[in-house]
């Protein structure tokens, strides 16, 4: 496993962020990217996500293709990355760097109202 400290980990999450189309960034609303060594329990609660499995990244909050009027003085919707999840998978870290962008950009599609589902199957996966 890689044990890179959690400087060198944000520094790879901001720079996959600002590689980001910039289109993606001007319909992002209301959302801030964040990092954790680990879920938490109450994270690992909220999602599918199987009690020995690992979870890479989670969005929290609404996603704009539910939001109505009502939606406003909100705080801003979540999107962690979780850095020793990320790390075991990651064989080197040019691939971490991959790991990455393919996890924010999982969880901006969560975002813009895109289901497990339908992540799984544009993704080719049969989960």
């Amino acid at each position: 496993m890689l044990g890179l400290d959690t400087d060198r980990f944000d520094q790879l999450v901001a720079e996959a962020v600002e590689s980001l189309p910039e289109w993606i960034g001007e319909h992002m609303e209301n959302v801030f990217i964040t990092t954790a060594v680990w879920p938490s329990r109450h994270q690992m609660q909220s999602t599918r996500v199987g009690r020995n499995s690992l979870l890479l990244g989670l969005y929290e909050g609404v996603p704009l293709s539910r939001r109505g009027g009502r939606y406003h003085l909100t705080p801003p919707d979540r999107i962690t990355l979780f850095q020793r999840p990320l790390e075991m998978v990651a064989r080197d870290e040019a691939h971490l760097v991959d790991l990455v962008q393919r996890t924010i950009i999982h969880e901006i599609a969560h975002h813009f109202g895109f289901s497990e589902d339908e992540l799984s199957r544009l993704e080719g996966r049969d989960d």
